[in-house]
């Protein structure tokens, strides 16, 4: 099984991102956005899931899975490599950083806050950039 759970880590946010600071995603009410479940689903479990659980849980919501189905779908979904929180739109475009703690656990942290400047400069968290939007 394949994982995308980074530890004791900070992803980035992209080098190209323009926002400042941390921005919600914009809802649009017919289909949600990666960006939307992932925002969501961190703030709602903040400090409980891993990044393998959170997106498989933005997978099993996307395609309506019912609970019954997620043990043998998140064995099928996991059998192949997955992208991890460095694709995330919320890294990339909307100015949050991902922390994972030693555990796995992943928070939200704004990038304009005094915890992510810390972070920054505490040389006992690995700093991950999320990806870029554009090439370069």
């Amino acid at each position: 099984m394949h994982s995308t759970n980074y530890y004791n880590s900070l992803i980035t946010v992209a080098p190209d991102c323009k926002a400042t600071y941390g921005i919600a995603p914009k809802e649009n009410p017919d289909k949600l956005s990666i960006a939307n479940y992932h925002f969501f689903l961190i703030n709602q479990h903040a400090g409980e899931w891993d990044s393998d659980e959170l997106i498989f849980q933005t997978y099993a919501r996307r395609n309506d899975l019912l609970p019954t189905e997620y043990a043998s779908a998140k064995a099928q979904f996991f059998a192949k490599g997955q992208a991890c929180l460095r694709c995330s739109p919320l890294c990339k475009t909307h100015g949050w950083g991902i922390y994972s703690d030693a555990q796995g656990k992943i928070t939200l942290i704004d990038s304009a806050s005094e915890a992510y400047e810390k972070m920054l400069q505490d040389e006992s968290i690995k700093k991950i950039p999320a990806m870029r939007s554009s090439k370069k």
